[in-house]
């Protein structure tokens, strides 16, 4: 017996170390099923988080970066709350950002990062990353032992992101001291959300986009400064601003998350790091796989606009709806033997870790080939990785600590332990 049905997943520490027993029950009771006390409406099947993803007209994604908190301004009236929503959308926490809009303005908006993610800004990009890899695993090679999260995954993650959108090198290190270890979703007593870790870029990128507007010097700064909507209309320098750091906070944070994943993963498995190291092209089906059975992003949040029915349940309008993303990914309905990591798993691609529809994580491609180029680059250098015993216990009773936040699925630490190559 299990006390799921009592407990507040939202606040629980119960929850944090591994969700998905939790996750199960849910969707063996029903893939769409109220939960108490937020009623909330969690979706933990497939198809039904397909069907909430791609329905922009009955969803919003207004509440998609808080989820129940702090609750809406309004109180829903009718079967048709859409009018309110947008009523009241200045009222609710980070709806200035790309996360949280519905088209017709979140198409508007997102359409200005085509001119950012070019081929050739992409494959710019990697040639970084390959350098900074290199740069980041020279700090600890010699030592033999490394903190994955602290001194590579967020730093790469974030450096990355930087190096992407043209922040000049002599800011990265303020970048990194000011954003590292930032963890958007914390959950404090009460249910509340911690500060607001987009709060260091504003003045930044206000001052680079002014400044390349007023000298533009053909860098991506300039491209994002000198951008247009499709129309020709000129954005604000303020949407632009917001546009950044939203790619920062979505970005660097879960691929972060992704590469710590891995890294356990293959710390606990000597024959698939061969596998790897002897074969580098098995390394993009890894990353699909790991994204599949531990995606960063454990809730991704929606707000029914419309009375509306899912899985044969009924939801009134103005009922939050958690869209769990891992459970979707676990469904055996769509992947057997959903808890086990299976590097030839043919449909693995399949999986939802980046969402589906108009809000799909923009970055995904990038978070693809930030893992990647990791992989390889540490299988290269790190031989014979393990997970230290000295700080996680034996093999057959590990322990890991995992940042509670009901939005992110993510390591605090882990700590490896390699031969230097």
């Amino acid at each position: 017996m299990n006390d799921f049905d009592s407990k507040d997943f939202f606040t629980d520490p119960s929850f944090i170390p591994d969700p998905h027993p939790y996750f199960d029950h849910l969707r063996s009771k029903c893939p769409v099923q109220f939960i108490e006390p937020r009623g909330v409406v969690a979706v933990t099947g497939f198809d039904e988080c397909l069907a909430v993803l791609r329905d922009t007209s009955t969803y919003s994604n207004i509440n998609a970066a808080t989820g129940p908190f702090p609750g809406m301004p309004f109180t829903p009236e009718g079967d048709d709350i859409s009018e309110q929503i947008e009523q009241h959308r200045p009222e609710i926490p980070l709806n200035e950002h790309l996360v949280t809009m519905d088209p017709p303005k979140h198409t508007r908006i997102r359409r200005l990062l085509a001119g950012l993610f070019t081929p050739r800004r992409l494959d710019e990009n990697e040639e970084f990353m390959w350098r900074l890899a290199d740069r980041l695993i020279d700090t600890f090679h010699a030592s033999g032992k490394v903190e994955l999260l602290h001194e590579y995954a967020q730093p790469f993650a974030l450096l990355t992101v930087a190096d992407l959108l043209g922040v000049p090198e002599a800011d990265h290190a303020a970048f990194v001291a000011h954003l590292s270890s930032q963890t958007p979703g914390a959950m404090a007593e009460d249910g509340a959300l911690g500060a607001n870790p987009l709060e260091f870029l504003d003045s930044k990128f206000s001052n680079y986009i002014e400044t390349r507007r007023r000298e533009p010097v053909g860098d991506v700064l300039s491209i994002l400064a000198e951008s247009r909507y499709s129309d020709g209309e000129t954005p604000d320098v303020v949407e632009l601003v917001r546009l950044a750091t939203f790619l920062f906070g979505a970005g660097q944070d879960t691929t972060a998350r992704l590469i710590t994943a891995s890294f356990r993963l293959l710390g606990e498995n000597p024959e698939l790091q061969k596998q790897l190291r002897e074969d580098h092209s098995l390394v993009p089906q890894f990353v699909e796989e790991a994204l599949r059975l531990e995606g960063p992003v454990k809730s991704d949040f929606r707000l029914a606009k419309k009375k509306t029915t899912l899985g044969g349940v009924d939801i009134p309008a103005g009922t939050p709806v958690m869209v769990s993303l891992p459970a979707g990914n676990r469904d055996p309905q769509r992947f057997p033997d959903p808890h086990e990591f299976r590097l030839d798993r043919d449909n693995a691609r399949e999986h939802i870790a980046f969402g589906r529809g108009v809000h799909s994580c923009p970055g995904g491609p990038l978070a693809r080939v930030e893992a990647r180029v990791t992989i390889e680059r540490l299988l290269d250098r790190m031989a014979d990785i393990k997970i230290s015993e000295e700080k996680h216990g034996p093999a057959d009773d590990r322990h890991f600590t995992y940042e509670p936040t009901y939005i992110l699925r993510g390591l605090a630490s882990i700590h490896l332990e390699f031969t230097p190559v």
